[in-house]
């Protein structure tokens, strides 16, 4: 079974320009601005099979915005950061400076209390390998960054660590093309 996904990073909100963890507000007027400017170019998605999106806010109003009428996917929520959710990472430096570097140099690990970061990409990648998509059928997802950025370490086998190298701007897309196990990015 051979399959295409199009995992497209959700508009900007609030949250994104001062980074907090997993933070559920919705888009800004700039967001709303850069999702009308961009619709031209990103009104292909909507012929995609299946449409999916994070449940975040920002994420099912870049989906709305673009007319693809996306089923929520709790599976493609943002990492659980425990206590730290809302915080900036400021924040969470200036109370846990220690905690904040063991969650930065080990991927196994959640000081927060939520999900560590290999647990976070290998719930991405178990979404990834159960989309119920026909033999070269087509699915998109609005999706956070974050999820985004798991997904191609997800795909590519990167070491955890490599998910901090990796940036995934607001609507930017990525295309995933494969089957279960063996998916390959799509540069277009």
């Amino acid at each position: 079974m051979h399959v295409r996904l199009t995992l497209l990073a959700a508009a900007r909100s609030a949250s994104l320009l001062d980074v907090r963890f997993d933070d559920d507000r919705p888009l800004d007027a700039a967001g709303w601005h850069d999702v009308q400017r961009r619709v031209p170019s990103l009104l292909h998605l909507a012929a995609a099979e299946l449409r999916y999106c994070s449940p975040s806010a920002r994420c099912r109003e870049t989906g709305e915005a673009l007319g693809l009428t996306p089923l929520s996917q709790v599976a493609l929520r943002e990492c659980d950061m425990g206590r730290w959710r809302g915080r900036t990472l400021a924040e969470v430096t200036a109370a846990e400076p220690h905690a904040v570097d063991r969650w930065l140099a080990d991927p196994r690990v959640a000081p927060h209390g939520g999900e560590s970061l290999l647990a976070f990409i290998q719930r991405i990648g178990g979404w990834l390998d159960t989309r119920p998509v026909g033999d070269g059928g087509w699915a998109v997802a609005v999706a956070e960054p974050s999820v985004v950025r798991a997904a191609v370490c997800y795909v590519l086998k990167a070491p955890p660590h490599s998910y901090w190298n990796i940036d995934a701007q607001p609507l930017a897309a990525l295309t995933l093309a494969g089957r279960p196990g063996e998916w390959q990015l799509c540069l277009e």
